[in-house]
């Protein structure tokens, strides 16, 4: 990262994806299975980060990554000519760079490659999943799905296609687009670079969020999910219709098949894991992350200490991407511990904020919140959200449910599943951690940190 660049090679990314893969199979042989078994292939992958490739299908620049801040003016300039309207009521989204549209923009503007290869419009636009696909089907097959599309501010959420006027617009015309397809379906075939003796279906593909929540069964309106990893998305399914928010939410695709489209809402947390991450590289508050949910009960509560992880703006719903981070309330008495327990802390707290702005604008309350990922094999921080959410936090076992959602979306195309209500009978939550009756440092540490993201803005 460099200046709010944040670049990967393309190139590394699929081979990355390969020795995986590779590691996979062998491990898949090892508990007696053979890779014959392998009945088709599914694709989840980080949704806004994206490649620009050529008719050969070389790389004309690195993968933009979504946590890339270059088009931040160009987000101000689209603010400023009115389109934010526009641009929500098509895409669901805001103007911001978080979405690739904006920094497709900026490399159109910029890069002389890709400014040349978009007058001669051969300028391939794909996010991870398509080049992938791009990849491993020689440039046979040149697809997306519908959630990775709805994340590009190019694709219009009521017609589920790519959107000419916002193109146009936004000085895009001539760029190489994918066809748009549900997730569950027929993308191509791949023998993934000879590791297979014979090319097996693609039939799955989606965003990893959103098959976080296909893995853990959001499949009626009112059930929501969080993945805690490096940031948070938290997406709520809304039904068949893609409803407007009000209150600072995005409106995306949840998942889809042939015959069904489902709708969410979405929240976005740009810092969450990568916060504790961040204390333990530069400012060596401990070696080890697991060593944070010790420190963080050491102390009773975080006596006054605000860590808020805006290192890259704060996202939903407040989407301040001016906002820089910052720690409130120390003291000489404030200990490593203390600031600790304030990182953690600003995790719940982010999540409370999406949910109250989520059951606002879908009128209904959660019952449970489902969670996965990394940050959830800390229990103070898991008890402390079922605490301040006063609901229950269901915890599943699979390390990794985005991939457990492709493989259902890939094996319901392919035949390996009949329907949903077969998917609904496997059970996902492995353990329900309830809040806690009595904790009033949970309410009063969160009016705490209102009042700081107010006093803030207020500034």
């Amino acid at each position: 990262m460099d200046n709010g660049f944040v670049e990967q090679n393309p190139e590394a990314i699929y081979q990355n994806v390969l020795a995986s893969v590779k590691q996979c199979l062998e491990e898949f042989e090892k508990t007696g299975h053979a890779r014959e078994q392998i009945a088709a292939i599914g694709i989840s992958n980080q949704r806004e980060t994206f490649v620009i490739w050529d008719k050969a299908g070389k790389p004309l620049y690195n993968a933009v990554v979504w946590q890339c801040k270059r088009s931040v003016e160009i987000c101000e300039s689209l603010k400023q000519q009115g389109l934010g309207e526009k641009i929500n009521h098509k895409t669901g989204l805001l103007i911001d760079p978080y979405f690739s549209g904006t920094k497709l923009m900026w490399l159109a503007q910029n890069q002389e490659t890709v400014k040349q290869a978009l007058a001669k419009g051969e300028a391939y636009f794909g996010t991870i999943d398509t080049w992938l696909l791009y990849k491993l089907t020689g440039g046979q097959s040149y697809a997306t799905d519908y959630t990775n599309a709805s994340r590009t501010l190019l694709f219009n959420l009521h017609a589920l296609n790519w959107d000419q006027e916002l193109i146009g617009l936004f000085g895009l015309n001539g760029i190489q687009l994918p066809e748009i397809k549900p997730s569950s379906a027929l993308y191509g075939k791949t023998t993934l670079e000879g590791l297979l003796d014979h090319a097996i279906p693609v039939t799955g593909m989606i965003g990893d969020s959103h098959a976080a929540a296909f893995g853990e069964g959001c499949f009626e309106t009112g059930t929501a999910k969080a993945t805690l990893g490096t940031g948070c998305s938290i997406l709520m399914n809304i039904g068949d219709k893609p409803l407007p928010s009000k209150n600072g939410m995005v409106t995306t695709i949840c998942w889809s098949m042939e015959d069904r489209v489902d709708y969410a809402y979405e929240g976005v947390i740009v810092s969450c894991g990568a916060t504790i991450e961040w204390l333990k590289n530069e400012l060596a508050l401990f070696s080890n992350s697991t060593d944070t949910e010790a420190m963080a009960k050491a102390v009773d509560d975080n006596a006054g200490v605000y860590l808020v992880p805006a290192f890259s703006g704060l996202g939903s719903p407040h989407w301040d991407m001016e906002r820089r981070a910052s720690i409130t309330g120390m003291s000489f008495g404030t200990t490593k511990n203390h600031i600790v327990r304030a990182a953690l802390e600003s995790i719940p707290y982010q999540i409370k904020d999406v949910i109250v702005a989520m059951e606002k604008d879908a009128g209904i309350s959660l019952k449970e919140l489902n969670t996965d990922g990394g940050m959830t094999k800390n229990a103070f921080l898991v008890q402390f959200l079922a605490t301040l959410l006063g609901k229950p936090v269901s915890l599943i076992g699979m390390p990794d449910v985005s991939a457990l959602g492709a493989a259902y979306m890939a094996g319901l195309k392919a035949g390996v599943y009949s329907d949903l209500s077969q998917l609904s009978s496997f059970s996902t939550a492995t353990r329900q951690v309830q809040p806690e009756v009595e904790n009033h440092h949970c309410s009063a540490g969160y009016t705490g940190w209102t009042a700081t993201i107010k006093n803030y803005k207020a500034s």
